[in-house]
């Protein structure tokens, strides 16, 4: 589902994020991204969601070479990839139901069609009784949820999260995590990036290690 083949990514002559980066993960799988700050998780998320292209190396996703692809065919691919973030992002002057029909309407979606996506987005996140309230209402453990929910409801193939507990208390924290095991039960890849090395611990999957820019841990199954 996401390889990524000797890739490297340099920011002007000074700063390299990411150095000959190799690992494969398959269609379904659950796997953690850790490192220091700075160690290039996040840049190696953006080269997923094409934000960002790699100076050398390629990177595929669902059999797709991302590195040439146009500007034009950009769009279609992140329909295909659900992300999560750890200020949820969400927008204050709709409700919960309108922030999570988002990316629907966006992919022009027919009417009909949305209320009972959304609906069923929300239910598998437990909210589905608080669709008509303001996400300023919720509690941060649900806002992360409602963000979840946006996520998922045009049911990509590929599920990115950045830090998605970083605000959390354990219990919540946890309660994310069983959510992302959820979804990858049912076919969905999910790379989450997290710092949370005890949580990343109880969860016992495999776990991607950068290091100043190098993948030292987690390149193969079960490492």
């Amino acid at each position: 589902m996401i390889e990524f083949q000797q890739v490297t990514k340099r920011y002007g002559s000074d700063h390299t994020a990411l150095k000959q980066v190799n690992f494969h993960l398959d269609r379904g799988e659950l796997a953690f991204l850790t490192g220091h700050s700075g160690a290039g998780k996040s840049t190696l998320l953006k080269l997923i969601m094409l934000m960002e292209r790699p100076s050398a190396g390629n990177v595929v996703v669902g059999g797709q070479v991302l590195n040439n692809m146009p500007r034009r065919q950009v769009p279609y691919i992140r329909r295909h990839i659900g992300v999560v973030f750890q200020n949820h992002q969400l927008l204050f002057d709709r409700t919960v139901f309108d922030n999570v029909a988002l990316p629907l309407e966006v992919m022009g979606v027919p009417a009909r069609d949305v209320g009972r996506r959304v609906r069923a987005a929300l239910d598998k996140v437990g909210l589905l009784s608080k669709e008509k309230m303001n996400p300023m209402q919720l509690s941060g453990g649900e806002q992360q949820r409602v963000g979840i929910a946006r996520a998922v409801v045009n049911k990509p193939p590929l599920l990115l999260a950045d830090e998605p507990t970083g605000n959390l208390d354990p219990k919540l924290s946890a309660d994310i995590m069983h959510l992302f095991e959820q979804f990858s039960q049912v076919g969905v890849t999910v790379l989450i990036a997290s710092h949370d090395i005890s949580l990343i611990h109880d969860m016992g999957r495999r776990t991607l290690t950068l290091e100043q820019g190098r993948l030292t841990g987690g390149m193969n199954h079960g490492l």
